[in-house]
């Protein structure tokens, strides 16, 4: 494994405090609070330390209700809501300061057969045949606000290969769609538990912001105020995250100050993995 990625699985490793409460710490990836999903991925992560081997998370919703703080560790709140026949529900309340700063449900299922069918792959370029155009190269990098640029040139434990390219300096107003393929920066265990958890970390990088593309505008603006309000997502079947997959993304509404955007997560042989659902606050400041 290489660069950020060792770094992002110590923030999996939560200490157990007691039974059903643990603590993760916090990292700085530039953004003014804590990532959205380090809080999503670490709650899951808290949630399936109670929860018996061979059930898998299904779904999962979420609400973000204060900024969190990445100076400061986050306590995690476990509740045993259910454990059914082939069904387990939990809760968990993520806490600093004090204060609860994001809720979580989820359920998790037993392996089972069943019906089956999806919906079709975009068809888009391999990731190969993609530049990474995450991230600015070092002459736009020295042109950017220092706000975007803190954010945009650290180094990250994802890949990322944007297909629809990203003009920093200058958007357009683009349709509100994006296609991403992206994938862990190196091999992971064979733990299906674990890149669940790495894909809901993932999830939230990029969803809300398919909502500004029609408004050729930044989370980076300072006219611009944008945070997660909610977080939904539906695990369909296994994959691997340190392999290719490709987030399709699409925003079909903004009013009344806020996104709503949701994506579907395809592997490279065009299976349906996962899907997401977000709204988020799009305040503009005059």
């Amino acid at each position: 494994m290489i660069g950020a990625l060792p770094d992002l699985l110590r923030q999996f490793e939560l200490e157990r405090l007691e039974v059903n409460l643990f603590r993760g710490a916090s990292r700085d990836i530039g953004s003014p609070q804590v990532f959205g999903g380090q809080v999503l991925g670490q709650a899951l992560t808290a949630a399936y330390a109670t929860v018996v081997e061979g059930r898998e998370v299904h779904s999962l919703h979420a609400y973000f209700l204060r900024r969190g703080d990445f100076d400061r560790p986050i306590v995690y709140q476990v509740d045993r809501s259910r454990d059914g026949h082939s069904f387990s529900s939990r809760r968990v309340i993520a806490i600093q300061n004090g204060e609860p700063i994001f809720t979580f449900s989820s359920s998790f299922h037993s392996a089972e057969p069943g019906l089956d069918h999806q919906s079709s792959m975009p068809q888009v370029p391999s990731p190969e045949s993609l530049p990474d155009w995450s991230r600015p190269t070092p002459d736009v990098a020295e042109r950017l606000p220092e706000k975007m640029r803190r954010f945009l040139v650290r180094e990250r434990p994802f890949e990322l290969r944007p297909v629809e390219p990203i003009d920093y300096l200058d958007p357009k107003p683009q349709p509100p769609l994006q296609h991403v393929w992206l994938r862990t920066a190196g091999a992971l265990p064979d733990d299906p538990r674990l890149h669940r958890c790495l894909l809901a970390y993932i999830s939230d990088f990029n969803l809300l912001g398919t909502a500004t593309r029609p408004h050729a505008t930044e989370f980076s603006s300072d006219h611009l105020t944008m945070a997660s309000i909610d977080h939904a997502m539906w695990f369909h079947r296994d994959f691997r995250v340190d392999e290719w997959l490709l987030y399709s993304m699409e925003s079909p509404s903004a009013s009344g100050a806020r996104g709503f955007a949701r994506g579907s997560l395809y592997d490279r042989s065009g299976r349906l993995v996962a899907s997401t659902a977000q709204e988020g606050l799009m305040r503009v400041r005059s």
